[in-house]
């Protein structure tokens, strides 16, 4: 897909996509992927970064209208999971797969009907750094499941992000890439920018 200055490409989801970005300055990008597509871009298209630290995906839906719809994008990217997974295990908040995949949809259909947005939908993810975060698969395996889902019945982009940071771990080691398992370091952004790159160029 080639982008020109018309189009308008915005970031969701969560510390990931946050990634330090100024929430006083509409066009602070933070330090992330999201910086990294848009100095990585042939063109002179406007990006935004709308990742909130520590956000699930209802968080999202319920800041969607005011962070989504009202800025009108032509593409919009949602990376969203891993939160509602995490906070099972820290705090013993339960988000069910069900209730989960029927917030993402109604999300993207609200995207598609409103902006009539082309939709990328990026994979949670997880690189255990610690033995305790081996089991925090019985909750991601499933929820990544309901992202597939959802994401192939909007006929969304589907970058697997997941895939991805577990093929770098595997040449650089698990710390290089999150050292704690959920946040990216410099070379896991680059990873993901890559992917999103990649599969905006071949979609």
């Amino acid at each position: 897909m080639r982008f020109t200055r018309d189009h308008r490409l915005l970031f969701i989801g969560d510390s990931v996509t946050d990634a330090g970005r100024d929430h006083e300055d509409p066009a602070s990008l933070g330090d992330g992927y999201v910086r990294m597509i848009a100095e990585a871009l042939p063109s002179p298209a406007t990006v935004v970064n709308m990742g909130v630290n520590g956000h699930r995906v209802h968080d999202l839906e319920a800041r969607w209208a005011s962070d989504v719809l009202a800025l009108a994008p032509s593409v919009v990217t949602v990376l969203i999971g891993i939160n509602d997974t995490w906070r099972r295990y820290d705090r013993g908040l339960l988000s069910p797969v069900t209730e989960f995949e029927a917030s993402l949809d109604r999300v993207l259909t609200l995207a598609e009907e409103k902006c009539a947005a082309r939709l990328f939908v990026m994979t949670p993810f997880l690189l255990p750094a610690r033995p305790e975060q081996e089991t925090w698969f019985e909750d991601l395996a499933p929820r990544t499941d309901a992202v597939l889902r959802t994401a192939t019945a909007h006929g969304a982009t589907v970058v697997r992000t997941d895939l991805e940071l577990a093929r770098a771990a595997e040449v650089y080691g698990a710390a290089a890439v999150a050292p704690d398992g959920v946040h990216p370091s410099p070379l896991g952004h680059r990873v993901i920018a890559r992917a999103w790159l990649a599969a905006a160029t071949t979609g």
